[in-house]
């Protein structure tokens, strides 16, 4: 134990006294301040990159991050994982944004607008910095849920988010018979990888009525595409005659769903109430909060509490970790801001249980302290806010935070 961590327990033991405040505050400075299942250990590897969104490792023990907003300059910033910390390797990408992957040879970097490809060399370093490739370009970016968040399959497509511009669609619709927006938003656009020089008219509508999506995965298992939306906003404020305070805090939940081609999420139309584990009618389409919504609407595979934002998601294929988490999925909550009068909640990774492909059995907390004291967690004023999740080669796992740029990585020993 260095001295820096030493002094720190000791100052604790003074403040709280006691053996047991000791051993429990030595514990949470040794794992970087996180509260973990037994016998994992984190560590911060890397600090104040800037707004550190998505991440993605490569064998070779480099970490690409891509920063939500440009830092001297540069959107992507290459770390190489030494054990215990990670030095900054070099920076390129004139753009911020949020996606990126690797896939067959090349590293995939969306921008708010388009999403771009640099060729990897045999060491998985980009080749050419100064030069990407536009895949697509001429996405639709609006005022709100800007980012896009990528996912590639096995079979040279990219999926990208386009999220909504809106909470609930209604204001853009007075009459209120319809969502215009879905012909160009709320869903997931399919274009093809190894394209160049596509633009949002040449990709097709793989899913629609998905309200936004930051946190996406490709499952190997089952060779699906599995997304997290984030929940509408605001149906005690829109409906006080129809909902509590209470009830505009907890719903609606926030959704995983498996997606196939066509398959429609039902956004803005209905919402998912995971107290009654029901698709509901929004009250903005006859909704009254007691009628269900139509069935033809997909079913959410999972469900989370409502507003908390996740914005990663990664299926666990590594054998570091104990065979429960074995093709399993991590998401990273980036925590909520309008759970009031509730205290605001989130910030932390759970992981959700799987089983042949599906999640099966509840989710746990699996990674918490990262929004600092309860009181900066229960005001919303967190320190950290988790965003991005990737797996190291040894199975370890690297959590971003896009608060103040730190770089988690959570190991597991027996």
């Amino acid at each position: 134990m260095n001295k820096k961590t030493i002094l720190a327990c000791c100052l604790s033991v003074i403040a709280v006294g006691g053996l047991l405040s000791f051993k429990l505050i030595k514990n949470e400075v040794e794992n970087a301040g996180l509260k973990l299942p037994g016998n994992f250990k984190a560590s911060i590897i890397a600090d104040n990159l800037g707004s550190a969104r998505h991440l993605v490792a490569t064998p070779q023990g480099d970490i690409f991050v891509h920063l939500g907003g440009l830092k001297n300059g540069k959107g992507i910033v290459v770390l190489h994982d030494n054990g215990d910390k990670a030095d900054v390797k070099t920076t390129f990408g004139t753009f911020s944004g949020t996606g990126i992957s690797i896939k067959n040879g090349y590293l995939y970097a969306s921008s708010d607008q388009a999403v771009y490809r640099y060729k990897l060399n045999n060491n998985n370093e980009v080749a050419d910095p100064e030069h990407p490739e536009t895949v697509v370009s001429n996405l639709v970016t609006k005022r709100a849920h800007r980012p896009k968040a990528i996912a590639l399959d096995n079979d040279g497509n990219l999926y990208v988010n386009i999220g909504a511009y809106s909470n609930i669609c209604s204001e853009l619709d007075p009459q209120k018979k319809g969502c215009p927006i879905l012909d160009s938003a709320g869903g997931i656009w399919r274009f093809k990888a190894d394209k160049l020089n596509q633009t949002q008219g040449n990709g097709i509508r793989y899913a629609t009525g998905l309200r936004n999506v930051v946190g996406l995965d490709w499952n190997q298992q089952n060779n699906q595409l599995f997304v997290m939306q984030h929940g509408r906003d605001a149906l005690h404020d829109l409906f006080p005659k129809l909902y509590t305070v209470h009830q505009s805090a907890i719903l609606p939940a926030e959704c995983m769903y498996a997606l196939k081609e066509g398959d429609n999420a039902g956004w803005p139309y209905m919402y998912y109430d995971d107290v009654k584990q029901k698709k509901m009618q929004g009250p903005e389409y006859g909704g009254d909060g007691v009628k269900e919504a139509d069935a033809k609407y997909a079913d959410p595979v999972a469900a989370y509490p409502g507003h908390l934002a996740p914005d990663g998601l990664l299926f666990y294929t590594g054998n570091q970790f104990p065979e429960k988490y074995k093709n399993g999925a991590f998401i990273a909550f980036h925590g909520s801001w309008n759970r009031a009068p509730e205290p605001q909640a989130g910030y932390f990774v759970v992981f959700q249980p799987f089983k042949n492909g599906k999640p099966d059995g509840k989710w746990e907390i699996f990674a918490d302290g990262f929004a600092g004291t309860p009181e900066q967690e229960a005001s919303g004023r967190a320190e950290h806010r988790p965003c991005g999740l990737a797996q190291a080669q040894d199975g370890s796992l690297y959590v971003s935070d896009d608060n103040k740029g730190t770089i988690y990585k959570i190991s597991y020993k027996k």
